[in-house]
């Protein structure tokens, strides 16, 4: 037995692959390492450079491999830039997946699990998101996956696919191995701490006249090791757990504000930042109610705030790759 992970060479992909390999899984990657790195992959892991949907190498993996479970974690998955370029995000993460969807037909792979995000909710109707609530997405990026989720959905009516869907609320944290790391940062701890470090003068917060506390937008920050442990769980559970969706978070949120505050108490640094004009198909709060994960996963969070900030500092201050 074999699970192929696509884009694990990925920040999360890199953790998910650690995290199962030390639990004795046998690992087929996929990366065309737009954003990841090799040197992120498990070195027992069998490793192909490809776009997850390049039919060739998929043929190859599948005839060559015995893979039973595909985790699809490859996306293209900026938010801001997904508003300014949409196409792409469409071509990569819908396109690619139903492409990536027929060769498991064809092979007759039977489970999936997808890395899908809270940015399906668009613009919460509550304080806290469970996963029946409306799905209405505000950016491109959070359409590609929604559409993703239904053609997921209605593969598995029509061919029998298994499938566990995870809404990944926001992904931070890092491990001894791994961390983010890409070139290009855009995500807001990994920018805090870096500005802490001195490697930047200052952070940028956009807006502050969000309906939220101090007008910043508030996000639910989960540990990737968190997020890693999850995925271990659904493979044990597969059989029984099928053809479900997710919320996976912390059932809390901070304000950027909150965060840069938090960081400068726990570094004990000064975090400069100048607040600009919010962006286009931001949410002003995205907070994850995760109960179902608890009762039917036995899943929940073990790592806080504090760890993912002392995490991030130590991985961004001496960086592995």
């Amino acid at each position: 037995m074999e699970i192929l992970i696509t884009g694990g060479a990925g920040y999360i992909g890199s953790v998910v692959g650690e995290h199962l390999h030390t639990l004795g899984y046998s690992l087929v990657v996929i990366d065309d390492l737009r954003d990841g790195k090799k040197e992120a992959v498990p070195t027992a892991a069998t490793f192909y450079e490809a776009n997850f949907s390049d039919e060739t190498i998929l043929d190859t993996i599948f005839t060559t491999h015995n893979i039973t479970t595909v985790i699809h974690l490859a996306a293209s998955a900026n938010v801001p830039d997904s508003v300014v370029n949409p196409l792409p995000y469409y071509q990569n993460n819908v396109t690619g997946t139903i492409t990536l969807l027929k060769k498991m037909k064809q092979y007759d792979v039977k489970s999936i699990l997808f890395s899908s995000t809270a940015a399906v909710y668009g613009i919460p109707v509550n304080d806290t998101i469970v996963e029946t609530d409306i799905l209405k997405p505000v950016n491109p990026y959070g359409w590609s996956k929604l559409f993703d989720e239904q053609i997921i959905m209605d593969t598995a009516a029509a061919h029998g696919l298994n499938y566990i869907l995870f809404r990944y609320f926001c992904a931070a944290g890092a491990t001894d191995l791994h961390g983010e790391s890409r070139g290009y940062e855009s995500h807001l701890i990994p920018l805090v701490i870096d500005t802490a470090l001195g490697k930047r003068n200052e952070i940028k917060v956009f807006g502050n006249q969000f309906p939220t506390p101090d007008g910043t937008g508030v996000r639910d920050y989960i540990h990737v090791s968190d997020i890693a442990k999850a995925h271990e769980l659904a493979l044990a559970k597969l059989g029984s757990v099928t053809n479900q969706i997710f919320n996976l978070g912390t059932n809390a949120g901070y304000s950027v504000l909150q965060i840069i505050e938090e960081t400068q108490k726990v570094l004990g640094q000064k975090v400069n930042f100048t607040i600009v004009n919010e962006r286009p198909g931001d949410p002003p709060s995205l907070i994850a109610l995760a109960h179902k994960a608890k009762e039917q996963l036995g899943w929940e969070p073990t790592y806080n705030l504090q760890d993912i900030i002392t995490s991030v500092y130590a991985w961004r201050n001496n960086p592995r790759y």
